[in-house]
């Protein structure tokens, strides 16, 4: 974890000595100050700060911090039960909570970073140029926390914030001063604007940056951290802050070359992976695909960079959102007939109706229900829709002796579970060995436990492959998808309830 000291020292802004460099940084604050946003954002670091830096009820002080701002709590409890951070099976519902799973410094710089990002996301700029840079240090940003996540580094979040901050001295100057940026463009050509960063302003991008830093009182460990750093660059010994100078130059430089998803972009990709590995202590494979796994969630999360393919994936959002109007309103008829049926209709005819609501409401790429046999110690997929299904379930079975994976963690809940990313690596310990035999093409997937007075009796299962655009449930999905749990889980205890008056008699 990061050291007290280093959250309580801030960095000295870079003392620029010609009259052009002064003038330059002096037009900017006035800018900054003008359009008013940065502002809010430099009010709300300095309160993220002073909850890091406070020597009592620390943990107590950042949860006030963070639950001051309903966006910044949203965020905060996601990542806190993602499966990146989260314990396996810890539901984290409060702030507080998520300050003693990831600790107070690692909530710290995860909402330095997202306070960044909504603060320039917001300011709405009129410039490409400026939306391109925004989501170059985004994109940044998920290579930093790849290579950090891989290389077991002690705050990732502290590598994403620095990594993010490698490029603040370009977002500065597209957001603040375009005039500039297009002066500099013109001077040195499109991607060598640092060229002409003197001539035009008296000072190097890097330097207006830390100096932007510096003017909002961040810690000296992050702006250490923005150093560009070259391979092979000798230092008297290896400190943590050069390590992060290191991975935030090479994750800066990776997101340019990753941007517009081309061979000459790969194959930069590829020579900065062989440089920066030993100064990094990662082998150049891994950083390799560290980087590949940060190129596909991009693809996902950006909106405008060309590997993101966003017209494309404008047209597949469309589609997506006319199926979901259209499979809510297949859910809910679904669930208006099992609640018809109720009284006369076997478990295993509601259970029918469950599952191919499921399928056609939310478009499961297959489905199936597992019932369980209390006789032969097993569950077993009985019925299944989709592709290749029928081929499947020999495949679909396992033992009812709990083992410490998802679909034991779930019969033994009440509620439904979705797994949004399946193929996370620090998720797949979790997910059984039949599960990774018959179903790994499944991207996400979504488990309803069945219960009859407190008993596993089985469960309705249904995923996405990847030709799906990314998935997140709404509430609305969720409480129908409960009401559908409910109306099986009714008729299975009613049978039970028959069964054992027929058994009395």
């Amino acid at each position: 974890m990061t050291t007290q000291a280093s959250i309580t020292a801030t960095a000295p802004a870079p003392s620029p000595h010609s009259a052009k460099s002064q003038a330059t940084l002096a037009l900017l604050w006035e800018r900054i100050r003008r359009q008013g946003d940065m502002p809010g954002f430099t009010k709300a670091i300095s309160a993220i700060l002073a909850s890091m830096r406070g020597e009592d009820e620390r943990d107590f002080s950042m949860t006030q911090t963070v639950l001051s701002d309903p966006v910044l709590t949203q965020k905060v409890l996601r990542l806190a039960n993602s499966s990146m951070y989260a314990a396996f099976g810890q539901h984290v519902n409060t702030i507080s909570k998520a300050v003693l799973v990831l600790g107070t410094e690692s909530i710290g710089h995860l909402a330095l970073g997202l306070k960044l990002i909504e603060e320039l996301s917001r300011s709405s700029p009129d410039t490409e140029a400026a939306h391109v840079e925004m989501e170059k240090a985004v994109l940044a940003g998920m290579v930093a926390q790849q290579l950090a996540a891989d290389a077991r580094s002690r705050d990732p979040e502290e590598a994403v914030v620095c990594s993010i901050l490698h490029s603040l001295g370009r977002m500065m100057l597209t957001f603040y001063m375009p005039e500039r940026w297009t002066r500099m463009r013109e001077a040195a050509g499109e991607g060598r604007e640092e060229n002409a960063a003197r001539e035009v302003l008296g000072l190097s991008l890097e330097e207006v940056g830390r100096a932007t830093a510096a003017h909002w009182g961040l810690p000296r460990n992050l702006v250490a951290g923005m150093r560009r750093v070259e391979p092979g660059e000798r230092f008297e010994g290896f400190a943590h802050e050069d390590w992060l100078a290191a991975l935030g130059s090479m994750s800066t430089q990776a997101a340019d070359a990753l941007w517009a998803d081309d061979a000459a972009g790969a194959e930069k990709v590829a020579q900065l992976a062989e440089r920066f590995a030993p100064m990094l202590g990662l082998p150049a494979s891994g950083i390799l695909a560290s980087i590949d796994k940060a190129r596909v969630e991009a693809a996902s999360d950006l909106s405008i960079a060309p590997l993101a393919k966003p017209a494309e994936k404008r047209a597949q959002q469309a589609a997506a959102t006319r199926k979901r109007i259209a499979g809510n309103k297949i859910l809910m008829s679904g669930v208006a007939d099992m609640r018809d049926a109720g009284a006369t209709a076997t478990a295993g005819q509601m259970i029918s109706m469950a599952l191919e609501t499921m399928h056609e409401g939310l478009s499961f790429t297959r489905s199936f229900a597992f019932l369980r046999n209390r006789r032969e110690g097993r569950y077993s997929a009985r019925l299944g829709l989709g592709e290749d299904v029928k081929a499947m379930l020999p495949n679909l079975a396992f033992d009812d002796v709990y083992e410490p994976n998802v679909f034991h963690a779930a019969l033994g809940s009440d509620r439904v579970i979705f797994i949004e990313n399946a193929h996370d690596t620090k998720f797949a310990t979790k997910l059984p060995g039949w599960w990774k035999g018959t179903l790994a093409e499944a991207r996400c997937f979504v488990i309803i436990p069945l219960a009859a007075h407190g008993q596993p009796a089985g469960f309705i299962y249904g995923d996405w492959d990847g030709t799906f655009p990314q998935v997140i449930l709404s509430q609305t999905e969720f409480s129908l998808l409960n009401d559908l749990r409910a109306l099986v889980v009714r008729t299975v205890e009613r049978r039970h309830q028959m069964e054992a008056i027929v058994t009395r008699v």
